[in-house]
């Protein structure tokens, strides 16, 4: 899996969710039961039945994961290359929502030390920091897309169902475009109607 360019356009962005199908959290498939494109649908399809009205956590379930595409291997920062990626087409909220999906997996080792991960989710936990302290914890819930980045985490870990019909990408288009109109930045060069 090579590495790809982060999204400028909605169509850029369905274009690497497309890239998706066919590959997996990590390169030699030891990973999750599902590849990033079944993943990144059912995430965002829990989301859609638990929060139909957000449609910014809906769009960070479906985004979450592209640093899997965007950087390979790299299962530490995978969720700071995709919020990097997305927040120019997407928006801050989108993009810290998707930067926290990790921290929340870390809050919630520490709070829910029963809670069962993946195996690949136990596994990179480690990597990415181990369970939070006390401390990171209380810092972490401090944050005011907290709550919602652990709703994402929890769709997250349950999104890895092996042959689950959770929709079709193109589905997602419409939300994408809503989403993305609602960040688009104003041109900042104004030139006077008189004066073209």
């Amino acid at each position: 899996m090579a590495p790809q360019r982060a999204p400028r356009t909605v169509d850029e962005l369905m274009d690497l969710l497309h890239a998706c199908r066919g590959a997996w959290d990590t390169p030699d498939r030891s990973g999750d039961p599902v590849d990033l494109h079944d993943h990144a649908l059912q995430t965002a399809a829990l989301l859609r039945r638990s929060h139909p009205s957000d449609k910014e956590l809906q769009i960070a379930g479906l985004v979450h994961d592209l640093g899997h595409l965007l950087r390979p291997g790299d299962d530490a920062g995978h969720a700071d290359h995709a919020a990097d990626a997305v927040r120019p087409l997407l928006g801050e909220r989108v993009s810290r929502l998707v930067r926290l999906h990790v921290p929340a997996k870390r809050y919630l080792a520490a709070v829910e030390p029963g809670r069962g991960l993946s195996p690949q989710s136990a596994l990179t936990l480690r990597a990415q920091g181990g369970v939070m302290t006390a401390a990171e914890a209380e810092a972490f819930l401090a944050d005011p897309c907290a709550d919602d980045a652990v709703t994402l985490r929890q769709a997250d870990d349950a999104g890895k169902v092996v042959g689950l019909d959770a929709g079709v990408l193109e589905d997602w288009r419409s939300v994408l475009e809503l989403v993305a109109a609602a960040h688009a930045t104003v041109p900042r060069e104004y030139t006077h109607p008189a004066h073209p």
